[in-house]
């Protein structure tokens, strides 16, 4: 499932395979300073009113993807 960075009910981010590269965008965009770590305790490590979530990605297909005729 991916998961993806949102400013209160909006996604912000593209989403990502992982929760840990959701976090990686918030770091690489300068929302945070620092990855966080688990056992770590404390406050929120992004401003007030950002979250990583997990979400659902639904798309349609592309018409023009070929399934191949034969898998070797």
């Amino acid at each position: 499932m991916p998961f993806a960075l949102f400013y209160r009910d909006q996604r912000i981010g593209e989403p990502r395979p992982t929760e840990l590269d959701a976090w990686r965008q918030a770091l690489q965009a300068g929302l945070i300073s620092d990855l966080p770590v688990a056992d770590e305790e404390g406050g929120p490590v992004l401003p007030r009113g950002f979250q990583v979530r997990r979400v659902d990605e639904t798309f349609e297909p592309d018409p023009t993807w070929k399934l191949p005729k034969e898998v070797s």
